[in-house]
């Protein structure tokens, strides 16, 4: 669907540069990519490293552009809608990766009937394992939500949802990342006061999670199946499970989860 349309990413910092790798990886001619960013600099590390052509002007980058891929950070968005408005082509679709900023945003900003298509991908992009949520806004379609997502999995999986779902699908996915990155950081500190190194404990436990990670991914066993597969009745891991649960572990992501979807909300209100 994309093989003869140009792409305009408008930003080229971290998660710019993940979409770019991606799809550079995943056979998009790097001639039919282009890049906005401001630092010419940086814009120049991206045509080395990519094959594709960088500029410093957002109206260069979008002109001709089938698909314009906002990949700024949330305050930044308001700032570059005005030039990407002004060069947008007839037909052109508008995808955004910033966080928190809800489609009527943009569609107040762009010229009326604009396809919008908002994604809420998360940090493991970085390493072509997002997970992504994609919602389409008022003008935008199937085909162009199809769009979208095609893009999207260049770096992991997707998961189209209805808009009002994104703040619960931020509290899990999209912030996601953190609360293992948490628990891993937990069991580090953990397997050092039980006398491990922490280099021992830090290899030990990051290969866990991974190996846990991959486990639920490609096999066909839930969660629930895995845990109860590992935990002997009376044993150690029953044991540690016992005492999370004692601890309030369930009760903790409920809280956590709640709170994150209700300040997304807040800052989606704000935009």
């Amino acid at each position: 669907m994309t093989e003869n349309m140009t792409i305009a990413l408008i930003g080229g910092g971290r998660i710019g540069e993940a979409l770019l790798g991606g799809l550079v990886a995943a056979g998009h001619a790097p001639e039919r990519l282009v890049v906005a960013e401001p630092h010419a600099g940086r814009g120049a590390e991206l045509t080395e490293r990519y094959g594709v052509r960088t500029v410093t002007a957002i109206a260069e980058a979008v002109d001709g552009a089938g698909l314009v891929v906002i990949a700024v950070k949330p305050d930044v968005v308001a700032s570059v809608l005005p030039d990407v408005a002004g060069a947008l082509g007839d037909g052109a679709v508008v995808a955004s990766v910033a966080a928190g900023v809800p489609t009527p945003t943009y569609e107040a900003a762009l010229p009326a009937g604009t396809p919008v298509v908002r994604v809420m991908p998360n940090t493991a992009m970085l390493v072509g394992r997002s997970m992504s949520g994609i919602s389409g806004g008022r003008d935008a379609g199937e085909a162009h939500v199809a769009l979208v997502r095609g893009i999207m999995e260049a770096v992991g999986q997707t998961l189209v949802v209805p808009e009002s779902k994104l703040d619960a699908l931020t509290a899990l996915s999209g912030s996601g990342p953190a609360y293992a990155f948490l628990v891993a950081e937990a069991m580090i500190d953990a397997g050092v006061d039980l006398g491990l190194t922490r280099d021992q404990a830090t290899t030990l436990a990051t290969h866990t999670i991974a190996g846990a990670g991959a486990l639920m991914v490609e096999t066909s066993s839930s969660p629930v199946e895995l845990r109860a597969a590992v935990t002997s009745p009376g044993g150690t891991t029953a044991a540690a499970i016992r005492t999370l649960e004692k601890n309030g572990l369930r009760p903790a992501f409920y809280e956590a989860t709640r709170a994150c979807a209700e300040r997304s909300a807040e800052l989606g209100k704000r935009s």
